[in-house]
């Protein structure tokens, strides 16, 4: 439920450098919580993400009745892998705003069989199912929505479907491609996912046949085939987790911005994450990219500006509310492209964007047929960020707040979804703390 708190943003004015460590990455920690279920071992899994979206995994395995012991102080959770088998083949789920909850156990527990009824937030229940939902009713499994159709909440009820060849299209999200690629590896004869849309090469898809292999699934890519083959059996002992790419983004942004320099701890430039393009990026606006043995280093603190940039950012669109922050302080206008599938989550980030910056006195455009955005930088006035029950529009908009003061963030709890003390490590850096997400 969307909070009725506020947050005034500090201004930062001094330019001491910034060392910082960030939480584990939602995508990574998510896509290793269901790997290692799936698997055949038990499983450590360290530098685990804790927040909503982890915690709603976490708790529907739990119903599903798989062992696990967990951890948040050493951010360590062991999960005991079933083998392929559901222990619990009937159950009442809750996947909350977890979109990797919800796309990817639904494929799982359709593949895997039973009886299951399958309920989320009001968020998520506004999110786009129908093109899952079709897939896997076209396989044999029977969905029924509860209130609207095709949108949470459903009973699902599967045994045995028959799946061998599909093709998925990745506009609307690539995440269902990746919940049928890992799911994939409960059929017996596997599956081939054919690739379809404008995101066939996006990152996230990357990271989800990555992942499958340090897990041990056989899978391998041929053009827009993934072709996920049977499997014995997988799973590792132990997987480390690297940390968010997307939380630490809001800190490197910090560099051009505020003319300083910014170290994330064990983030580095050979990530698997897509954000760290974002990163690679702010080199092109001027910042100088380090890296050391204790992360990597964006140096902005030589910078006297820099300039507008005209990007695509369809692999790294969690960043386009970062980028448009930036923009608004360029010498020249910005343009972000190829974004349009953005509209479909958390919140429809296009408009967010546009209605905010339109907000604070900044003019800012829909562009590209509403799937680009145009920003011209300007004077910000001072105002409250509507955040849209969005964890990403808070965090990114604070960036304008630590530059130029008079700005509040509304509903500060939606960073609980991936970042929980996001505001408490801005506070401790105002107050020029050790700031570390580790504390």
């Amino acid at each position: 439920m969307k909070s009725t708190k506020r947050y005034m943003v500090p201004q930062i004015l001094d330019k001491e450098d910034i060392i910082i460590a960030v939480p584990g990455s939602k995508s990574i920690t998510n896509r290793a919580l269901l790997l290692a279920a799936l698997s055949h071992n038990k499983c450590l899994l360290k530098g685990v993400l804790f927040s909503d979206d982890s915690r709603a995994v976490l708790e529907c395995l739990k119903q599903l009745g798989f062992g696990m012991e967990v951890d948040e102080a050493s951010k360590q959770v062991t999960i005991w892998g079933g083998g392929g088998q559901i222990p619990n083949r009937q159950a009442i789920l809750n996947v909350r705003s977890a979109g990797t909850a919800a796309r990817f156990l639904t494929v799982m527990l359709a593949l895997a069989g039973g009886e299951y009824t399958l309920e989320a937030s009001e968020q998520m229940k506004k999110r786009p199912m129908a093109g899952l939902l079709s897939i896997l009713r076209k396989a044999g499994a029977e969905i029924v929505c509860l209130e609207e159709e095709d949108r949470f909440p459903f009973t699902l009820r599967a045994d045995a479907l028959a799946m061998k060849e599909v093709s998925v299209d990745t506009d609307v999200s690539s995440q269902f491609a990746s919940a049928l690629l890992i799911a994939g590896v409960l059929l017996p004869e596997g599956l081939t996912v054919s690739l379809e849309g404008s995101r066939r090469d996006g990152s996230y898809i990357a990271i989800t046949l990555r992942m499958m292999e340090q897990f041990g699934i056989p899978v391998k890519r041929e053009g827009d085939r993934c072709m996920v083959l049977p499997a014995a059996r997988f799973g590792v002992r132990e997987y480390q987790i690297e940390p968010d790419v997307s939380g630490a983004c809001y800190f490197y942004a910090m560099a051009p911005l505020l003319g300083i320099d910014v170290l994330v701890e064990q983030v580095h430039k050979g990530s698997m994450q897509g954000d760290i393009q974002f990163v690679k990026m702010l080199e092109k606006m001027g910042c100088t990219l380090e890296e050391s043995r204790e992360g990597l280093w964006v140096r902005g603190r030589r910078l006297t500006g820099y300039p507008g940039m005209d990007i695509d950012m369809r692999d790294f669109s969690d960043q386009t509310m970062t980028m448009a922050v930036l923009a608004v302080f360029a010498s020249a206008k910005s343009r972000i492209r190829n974004v349009g599938h953005i509209r479909f989550q958390e919140s429809d980030r296009i408009h967010a964007v546009v209605t905010e910056l339109g907000r604070l006195g900044i003019r800012c455009e829909e562009t590209d047929e509403g799937t680009g955005i145009m920003i011209y930088p300007g004077s910000v006035k001072g105002g409250e960020v509507e955040t849209y029950e969005d964890h990403r529009m808070a965090m990114a908009f604070t960036l304008i707040g630590l530059k130029t003061g008079n700005i509040i963030i509304r509903d500060p709890q939606c960073c609980a979804k991936t970042f929980e003390n996001y505001f408490d490590i801005i506070d401790r850096m105002a107050a020029k703390e050790p700031s570390s997400a580790a504390k």
